[in-house]
């Protein structure tokens, strides 16, 4: 067998493939960067503008010329000019018969128009082979070399050769492209980069109304409450008291939230006797932001920490420390040492330290460049068992913190419980399904149920009977 030596392998590329000549219909912000990179990638570039004398910044080595001759040089065109301004595009239909254009136009706001850009493109345009590429990478990406949340193009487009040639190019300027279809895939690609966030809207809205809730709870309990039966105010809790009581419980019930969807899809095949039918979209769609959930639980967690430490430094506790001190000196009083206190307070620490450790190890997973460096059985020990885990030790800590006085009268004001106490509702309720749904009788059901098995399937029924005359 013939050996290939590393010398004798081209260092670059050919010089043909090299020098192929694209056309760029716009010499904006966008096109200029496009066309910088592109020549970097050893392209020859042509710009097309309504006004050649008067384009300025253009990049060193690319031509400008008019929209007609600059069409004539190549034949594939990237139009980067906004919808508004394609009627000029009617005028040079016979140049453009035959030729690659390659619309990378957004609109202001989802949906704007009837039919994509890309659509309304190849309408006005019959003769061209429209394709929908590069729409979702921003200029700055491209000046300054595409990070890995901004390496994606998505590329779509009716003849597959167009969209290859397109895809090739994408590829030499060190980006990912994915293939999306036909040119129908269009207005849904041109829909993506105006989303604000779509998967962490849910997450947002939910904590911002658990923050709510829980604040004004606490504002009741801790400044109305005072100020109408001692006449004494206590609104500076405001600052620091109450959203160090309102952070822990937000973070603890959101990681709670991460793992409901799961216990509930469950019982729901539990229910089903199968898998074969689909969860109720509210379901679909919460399980999707689990992972946001968690994120902005882990955010809280953080909060939540910080605020803890910086007790020590405040005005009011060095206040009361002193106050105790001088109190119990003037009456040569000491308080004597109960070891069940300390042993709580030391749990109650050490709880939430070895929680907040597992909670920022789910937080370290989900990251991308971590979850991919996982098999798909590391990733979900690390997510499931581990996740369970920290629930269990922050719903214990939370529980320690009560200690004797969970379920006493005395914490009650006007008959409202501590905050807490209602935060640990939705995690208990999690723990105990979830220890339910571990029984080995149930496992084994629903084990069964995910591997295929159907409780009314006519095949699981002919197997039953197999193996009943067998």
């Amino acid at each position: 067998m013939e050996k290939t030596s590393a010398d004798s392998l081209p260092l670059t590329v050919n010089s043909s493939e090299k020098q192929e000549t694209v056309c760029i219909f716009g010499t904006g912000d966008f096109g200029r960067s496009l066309g910088l990179k592109m020549l970097q990638c050893g392209y020859s570039i042509v710009f097309g503008s309504r006004n050649p004398r008067m384009s300025s910044l253009l990049p060193n080595g690319a031509e400008v010329l008019s929209y007609s001759e600059a069409a004539q040089k190549s034949d594939i065109i990237i139009l980067a000019v906004h919808r508004e301004h394609y009627d000029f595009l009617t005028e040079l239909t016979e140049l453009l018969n035959g030729k690659i254009l390659v619309d990378i136009s957004n609109n202001l706001k989802i949906n704007q128009y009837p039919e994509s850009n890309a659509e309304y493109l190849a309408q006005l345009v019959p003769g061209a082979h429209v394709v929908k590429a590069f729409n979702t990478i921003s200029a700055w990406a491209l000046q300054s070399g595409a990070l890995d949340a901004s390496r994606q193009v998505f590329v779509c487009g009716n003849d597959s050769k167009a969209k290859q040639r397109v895809m090739d190019i994408v590829r030499t300027l060190g980006l990912t492209p994915l293939d999306q279809g036909s040119l129908i895939a269009a207005k849904e690609i041109e829909n993506y980069p105006l989303q604000l966030f779509p998967m962490w809207k849910f997450p947002f809205y939910l904590s911002a109304i658990l923050c709510v809730f829980f604040f004004f709870y606490c504002v009741i309990r801790e400044v109305i409450y005072p100020y109408v039966y001692e006449k004494k105010d206590s609104t500076f809790r405001m600052a620091i008291s109450i959203p160090n009581r309102v952070f822990p419980i937000a973070a603890l019930t959101l990681l709670a939230l991460v793992y409901l969807p799961g216990v509930i899809a469950a019982v729901l095949q539990l229910y089903r006797g199968t898998k074969y039918r689909r969860f109720p979209d509210w379901l679909d769609h919460w399980m999707l932001c689990r992972k946001q959930l968690g994120l902005i639980a882990l955010g809280f967690a953080f909060l939540h920490v910080i605020y803890t430490l910086v007790i020590p430094i405040r005005y009011y506790v060095r206040w009361t420390l002193r106050n105790m001190t001088i109190t119990q000196a003037t009456a040569k009083k000491e308080n004597p040492f109960s070891t069940s206190t300390a042993w709580l307070n030391d749990s109650y620490i050490s709880l939430g330290i070895l929680g907040f450790f597992l909670f920022v190890l789910l937080g370290i997973t989900s990251l991308p460049s971590v979850s991919n460096a996982v098999n798909w059985r590391e990733f979900r020990f690390v997510q499931s068992k581990l996740g369970y885990l920290t629930l269990i030790l922050c719903t214990a800590h939370t529980l320690v913190y009560g200690g004797k006085r969970f379920l006493s009268p005395s914490i009650l004001k006007w008959y409202l419980p501590s905050a807490y106490v209602i935060a640990l509702i939705i995690p208990c309720t999690v723990l105990v399904i979830k220890f339910i749904l571990i029984l080995p009788c149930i496992d084994r059901t629903l084990t069964r149920i995910r591997q295929g098995w159907e409780r009314n399937s006519k095949f699981s029924k002919l197997a039953l009977n197999v193996k009943t005359h067998i």
